[in-house]
Parts: structure tokens; sequence; C-alpha cells
């Protein structure tokens, strides 16, 4: 699943592949209560992707990425 998280401050969007939503929400759950200064997260490439907690502005969960198409297709008839 595709998840987007906005950067305060800056026109930057970082986008990752995702598990599970409940992993991205364990992470900014924890972070938010434990008062960590930096989210880390991993993608499905084991890619490590750091946000500093205080330039968070939002987090999009898409639950439905996996069922995007990419190229071309003929519709209709």
């Amino acid at each position: 699943m595709l998840v987007k998280i906005g950067v305060a401050d800056t026109n930057r969007v970082i986008e990752l592949e995702a598990e599970s939503a409940e992993s991205i929400k364990t992470v900014l759950e924890e972070a938010y209560s434990t008062g960590k200064s930096i989210l880390w997260f991993e993608d499905t490439k084991s890619r490590l992707i750091g946000v500093p907690l205080e330039k968070v502005a939002y987090v999009e969960i898409d639950q439905e990425s996996d069922s995007r198409q990419v190229g071309f297709a003929r519709s209709g008839g």
C-alpha cells in the first residue's frame, strides 16, 4: 500500500510502499506517545526513511494502491 508523508515548510512529499496500514499507524502512535524526535519507516524494498517528527504535516495511507494500474490500456470498443 502506498503511504504519503507530507513534510512541513516544504513542498516535499515522501512516498513509500508499506506492508500494512497498522505498521505505519504503530510507528506514528509510538513516536508521539514516547516523544521520539525522528520517525523511521521501512518500506517493502527494505529502505529506511527518517522524518523529523516535528516536520510531519500529514500521513496518507492509500490501502487501494495495489490495484492501481500503470501504463496504457485499451478501453471500450
